[in-house]
């Protein structure tokens, strides 16, 4: 996730929150976190020309207003949209939540964990991943 475009963390817990941003900080990731607390704010901004598209989305599932798998839905179907990986990042360990999270496009599904440790090897991971992945320009 090393390159000059955000990282969107749509996510509700402001605890969650303040975790990846230290976990971020702590594996030296220099890309901006740009952390939205439900699926509402996040289309709108994402649909504003005037913030840069993120190179990924980390998704919570449980959030009030839009919850995680309508706001997937919605964006999944936007052609200016899709193309932006999403990783669900969430406490849910529901096969339907896995199994409906991937049926609409999820890049990858992650399991947080309250150990902060294995919460840095999850973060580290996605990282990994995303800075070896080449993706699809966004013509950003």
């Amino acid at each position: 996730m090393r390159n000059s475009k955000p990282i969107l963390l749509v996510e509700d817990d402001t605890v969650d929150v303040m975790t990846v941003k230290r976990a971020l900080k702590d594996i030296q990731v220099t890309s901006e976190l740009v952390p939205i607390g439900d699926g509402e704010q996040a289309l709108a901004y994402l649909r504003d020309d005037g913030n840069a598209k993120p190179c990924v989305i980390l998704l919570d599932l449980n959030m009030p207003k839009m919850n995680g798998t309508e706001f997937m839905r919605i964006v999944k179907a936007d052609e200016a949209l899709r193309r932006i990986p999403i990783i669900v990042l969430t406490t849910s360990n529901s096969n339907q939540d896995i199994s409906k999270s991937f049926e609409l496009g999820a890049a990858g599904y992650m399991l947080k964990s309250v150990d902060y440790k294995k919460f840095m090897e999850i973060i580290k991971t996605i990282d990994l991943y995303w800075t070896l992945s080449k993706l699809p320009s966004n013509g950003d």
